[in-house]
Parts: structure tokens; C-alpha cells; sequence
């Protein structure tokens, strides 16, 4: 007999043996299910009989699935109105608190990584307002749900299940013990699972990584983070841009996120910053559209395009970019 056949007869023999419990809308009676539990135990050695188990007492969260799923009717971008949500007084007062709090680990963790201590406060302050709102969705049931009812994202969930049980037992922890956000993001900086295990960083040096109590391992893990997407000390993120008139400049959106445009290039295409002067680098060229207002225009460089490897929206890292110069001018005042 072979491996996978003797696989297959052994889950057969953990499904029989289940309690009655696993009923018609169990995740162990799916086949995704039953392939994942296979998956597990040939790649990473987990115990089949537990591993049902767990996925018996995961339970269908309908409201992660009503969050995740887009708007039937996605109404127009709109910046200004994006924007407001995070560069108000509660978010900047709240980012300089946080700030000065955690001054001596900002610091330390802006001189280890090379990233600008206001990018790592803000990026905290975007994604829970400095730990306050950092999800009540059970992550295990969570992502089981996304990984077995959702289709149209389900291997992104499942890798994230995966690495939700790895992360588990590498900490020692029960699987059922995190808590996050409806699409399984931790604790203070809102790691997936599959980042916790290749980014985060036990910054407090108390020999375990705590994104739910410990501030430290979140700064210094967002540090690291940007770090090893490429940061750039001392470069600038982005410069508000002036277009000529006469330029439509959909051909240079289109060129992408990663910036790519040449400062020689832009200009003479006739985009160049406020002051008149040409892009500080390679850039790309950021719209930043709101309905019945002017479009913004932005340079982004390759810091800006770092900060979109957190969260792939150009507003998100516009958004990030503004509260850190906001917190910036305010923290020495």
C-alpha cells in the first residue's frame, strides 16, 4: 500500500471515530478539510485524530465571511474621506502618547533596523490605534471559515491556517487562544500568522514573542518587517507632485507600484514636485482620487512602496506616510 493510500485509510479510520459531535456542517466533513488534515500530517507531522478534532470544535463564523467578501455595490474612492480615519486628533494625540511611552524601544528599534521611528508608531496606529482595537474574531474559527467557505481566497487562508497551527505549536500555546481580526491579523501590528513565524521579533528579550501584552515585540517586529522588505534609511517616502496641464498621466499609473520612473524621465514627461524640482529618485506616480475634488498626485519612492508590502493600497501607505510626518512635527513640540 502506498503512503498516500495509507494516509487516506488512516483519516477514514480518525473520521469514524469521531464523536457524534461532527455533524453535516462540521469542517471535518469536507473534503478541503480532509485534504488539509492529509497535508498536515505528511508535511508537518500533525497527529490526524487532534488535528479533526480541533477543526470539529472550529465553528462557521458568518459575520467574517459578510466583512470579508466585497460590497455589491463598491462605491468611488475617495481619499479625503479614507484619509479622516486616520489623521484625526485621537489617532495623533494617541500616536504621541504611544510615542513617548515607548520612547527608549522606538528608538532602539529605529537604530537596529535603520526605520524611522515615526513610520513604526504610525504604522501601529493605523492598524490598531496603538493596541486598542485589535479583533475579537477567534482566529482558528476564523480562518478555517475563509479557508473552507470562502472559495475565492481559500488557498491564501488555508496557508494562513497552516501557519496558524505551526505558530501554535512552536509557542506552545492552544490553537483556540488567539484572537484578531476577521481575516486572522494579531494583535498589535495585525501580523497574519504567516508573518508572526517570518518576521516578528522578541524585542523585550523575554524569550517569547507576545503581540497581545508586549508593545516592545510589536515595534521592534514592524521595524523588522519593513527592514527586511527593503527599507531605506534616510530616503525620503514621498513628495506631493505637479503635473503639467496638459498631461494625462494615466500611461504613468499604470506603470505600477514598484517605482520605476526615472526623475529625468518625469520631468520631462512634465511631473516634477511642488517646488519645481524633479522626483528625489526613482519613483512612481501615486493618484490619489476623491470624487468632486482635484485628484492629488503624489511621488512615491522606494520607502513608500515598502510600507504598501504591509497593506497593498496606495492609500493605506499615503495614509501611514501623513499620520508619521503629523506625529513627527508634533513629538518635539
Amino acid at each position: 500500500m502506498s503512503r498516500s493510500a495509507r494516509c487516506l485509510s488512516r483519516l477514514l479510520l480518525v473520521l469514524a471515530a469521531l464523536p457524534l459531535s461532527a455533524s453535516a456542517s462540521s469542517f471535518v466533513q469536507r473534503d478541503e478539510a480532509r485534504e488539509f488534515v492529509r497535508e498536515m500530517h505528511a508535511t508537518h507531522g500533525f497527529d490526524d485524530a487532534e488535528l479533526l478534532a480541533l477543526l470539529d470544535r472550529a465553528r462557521h463564523q458568518p459575520r467574517v465571511i459578510e466583512l470579508i467578501r466585497p460590497p455589491s455595490t463598491p462605491g468611488a474612492r475617495s481619499w479625503q474621506r479614507y484619509r479622516a480615519r486616520f489623521l484625526d486628533d485621537t489617532r495623533i494625540n494617541g500616536g504621541l502618547a504611544f510615542w513617548r511611552a515607548h520612547a527608549d524601544t522606538i528608538r532602539r528599534a529605529s537604530e537596529q533596523y535603520g526605520v524611522a521611528e515615526e513610520i513604526i508608531v504610525a504604522i501601529i496606529g493605523v492598524e490598531t490605534l496603538y493596541g486598542r482595537h485589535t479583533g475579537n474574531f477567534e482566529t482558528l474559527s476564523a480562518l478555517a471559515t475563509l479557508a473552507f467557505d470562502y472559495p475565492p481566497r481559500a488557498p491564501l487562508f488555508r496557508r494562513e491556517l497552516e501557519n496558524l497551527l505551526l505558530l501554535a505549536r512552536e509557542q506552545g500555546r492552544d490553537p483556540f487562544s488567539y484572537y484578531g481580526s476577521y481575516a486572522g491579523a494579531l494583535g498589535f501590528p495585525q501580523f497574519l500568522p504567516s508573518s508572526v513565524r517570518a518576521y516578528a521579533v522578541d524585542f523585550d528579550g523575554d524569550g517569547r514573542i507576545d503581540f497581545d501584552a508586549s508593545p516592545a515585540d510589536a515595534i521592534g517586529s514592524v521595524a523588522n518587517y519593513l527592514h527586511v522588505h527593503g527599507w531605506l534609511p534616510g530616503q525620503p517616502v514621498a513628495h506631493r507632485a505637479r503635473l503639467a496641464p496638459e498631461l494625462d498621466p494615466q500611461a504613468l499609473i499604470d506603470a505600477g507600484i514598484d517605482p520605476s520612473l526615472s526623475p529625468e524621465g518625469l520631468a520631462a514627461a512634465g511631473v516634477v514636485r511642488l517646488n519645481g524640482e524633479a522626483a528625489a529618485e526613482t519613483a512612481t506616480l501615486v493618484d490619489l482620487p476623491t470624487p468632486g475634488a482635484e485628484t492629488e498626485y503624489w511621488l512615491g519612492y522606494r520607502n513608500f512602496y515598502v510600507i504598501t508590502r504591509y497593506n497593498r493600497s496606495s492609500f493605506y501607505a499615503m495614509s501611514v506616510f501623513q499620520l508619521a510626518e503629523a506625529l513627527r512635527h508634533g513629538y518635539g513640540n
